[in-house]
């Protein structure tokens, strides 16, 4: 009979409005202490005829739960644990311990749910996104040989190396005939706008306003 005068107060106990009182102001969550469900819980187990009784061991606490009129019992077991109170005596840690055992034991035997500690902990810390670096372009990097070709005798590392590479193109888009030789010199040079959009990207989006505007004098003059 114990067992199911133990779930009839399990239902009486969950359909009471308990508020948590705990709460763990660095982790962020609240808990419920032992005054916030066990007056109504011995409340409940003497209407029921139930009586409990709370013992610690060296090794295990133990809640036992007895049917006054049956006699028949059941047992609920904690492992013991240590606490380190800071600055606190011996004595003083014990009762620590014995209070936290008679709260996770009375949490058991009544399935009294709480939030998990570890779900409810301080989150870990968002992984950052690197932030976008200039990529810096591969040395003496030039355009694939043969016509339209854009050699660049500076080094990539020189702060004069966009500004070179800038007049190479206008050079080569001056001598264009045809919108196919402006789309040669951009096919042909590929590679290195890659390196300079990968370095500079408002450049480069300026360098190809400038094969637009080759090409766009082609067309208006067709």
């Amino acid at each position: 009979m114990v067992l199911k005068k133990l779930m009839q107060a399990r239902i009486l106990l969950s359909a009471q409005e308990l508020k948590k009182s705990g709460e763990n102001k660095f982790a962020g969550y609240k808990y419920f202490e032992l005054g916030d469900f066990l007056p109504q819980t011995m409340q409940i187990f003497y209407d029921l005829d139930l009586a409990s009784v709370v013992s610690f061991g060296q090794d295990v606490a133990t809640l036992t739960i007895t049917d006054c009129e049956d006699g028949s019992s059941m047992t609920i077991t904690s492992p013991m644990a240590e606490a380190n109170l800071k600055g606190a005596h011996p004595i003083q840690n014990l009762g620590a311990v014995e209070s936290y055992q008679r709260r996770y034991l009375w949490l058991a035997a009544m399935e009294i749910v709480e939030n998990d500690i570890i779900d409810a902990s301080e989150p870990a810390a968002k992984e950052q996104k690197p932030k976008a670096v200039p990529v810096p372009p591969p040395r003496h990097m030039n355009g694939e040989s043969g016509g339209w070709q854009l050699r660049v005798s500076v080094s990539p590392d020189s702060q004069d190396w966009l500004s070179v590479i800038e007049k190479a193109c206008k050079g080569a888009l001056a001598m264009t005939e045809s919108a196919d030789d402006v789309m040669q010199i951009f096919k042909k040079n590929k590679q290195l706008f890659d390196a300079v959009k990968a370095h500079d990207a408002s450049f480069f989006k300026d360098l190809m306003a400038e094969f637009s505007k080759a090409k766009n004098r082609f067309s208006e003059a067709a």
